[in-house]
């Protein structure tokens, strides 16, 4: 007699090809072959991928994507209690990773359902172990912000930050995602720009921040782009460690404008800038202003 457990289907996240189609895993090719459910980032891309890989899908296939895994998980995970082998890929790598899947995971948990994972190739790991830097400790940090000043302010949260890190960026943005590197974390930092992974023009270009830099504008890179970035030496954390008070930023503005026979306002201007706060933003200008006229009452 089976108990209720044995009776239950499972979720089964699977890696796919990144690029190249010989990196499909023959257990990837059984899930596609013999899966209930395929939920799929781009329903044509998967039979896109089939037809390369030669493989027949013959369960039914769902568009589960970032607009509507919330929506479609509890639907799905209803088909696994059912006794159905729900299979989840994205376009290409590691569902979850940047890509739908997320959702599923946590309410399979939730539900107390199984979930297990068919691994594979990642751009992640794959641009990390080219990079020639420290992969005993990382972060992966995904996509940068689009926008300037708020990847600015994402950099600076990460200037102390003492592990490997890892972003994906795209190829329209790579020039200034780099003017932005540059510009917050420095000149010399180790680096390695990855593009079109596992693909026939794979590239790796190995560095400083400021050669890949100068390389990215003189000869744009094209393709799926992974950055690896060296983490922050001892005397960067350093500096990074403590944030200043409103009060000490105020006696430090007093002192610059003192010093370099500034007007108040531009040694304020100049200090805050100076000073970022560990989440990447900078003190409020008009408080650190208040706090220098409660120090010095004529100063302006």
């Amino acid at each position: 007699m089976c108990n209720e457990e044995d009776s239950l289907g499972k979720v089964v996240l699977a890696a796919t090809p990144i690029g190249n189609m010989a990196d499909a895993s023959a257990r990837l090719i059984n899930l596609l072959e013999t899966a209930d459910i395929v939920a799929a980032e781009d329903t044509r891309r998967l039979y896109d991928l089939a037809n390369r890989l030669g493989v027949h899908v013959s369960g039914s296939v769902i568009a589960y994507h970032d607009h509507n895994e919330r929506n479609k998980a509890d639907g799905l995970l209803d088909k696994v209690e059912q006794g159905s082998t729900v299979l989840v890929v994205s376009d290409a790598g590691m569902p979850t990773i940047n890509d739908p899947g997320l959702a599923v995971v946590r309410r399979a948990i939730e539900r107390d359902l199984p979930v297990t994972c068919a691994p594979g190739p990642s751009a992640v790991l794959d641009a990390l172990a080219l990079s020639g830097l420290p992969t005993d400790r990382f972060c992966y940090e995904g996509f940068l912000p689009r926008k300037s000043g708020e990847r600015q302010q994402h950099l600076r949260s990460l200037k102390a930050e003492r592990r490997t890190i890892v972003f994906y960026e795209a190829p329209h943005r790579i020039a200034e995602a780099m003017e932005d590197i540059l510009a917050v974390l420095g000149s010399n930092r180790p680096m390695a720009l990855c593009r079109e992974l596992t693909k026939d023009f794979e590239e790796i270009r190995r560095g400083t921040v400021q050669s890949i830099h100068d390389g990215v504008l003189a000869d744009p890179p094209r393709g799926e782009i992974v950055l690896v970035i060296g983490g922050a030496s001892d005397e960067e954390v350093q500096s990074e460690s403590t944030d200043l008070s409103i009060d000490a930023l105020a006696k430090l503005s007093l002192e610059c404008a003192e010093s370099e026979g500034l007007r108040i306002k531009e040694a304020i201007t100049k200090v805050v800038k100076e000073h970022p706060f560990a989440d990447g933003s900078f003190a409020n200008r008009k408080q650190v202003y208040a706090s220098c006229l409660e120090h010095k009452p004529n100063q302006k």
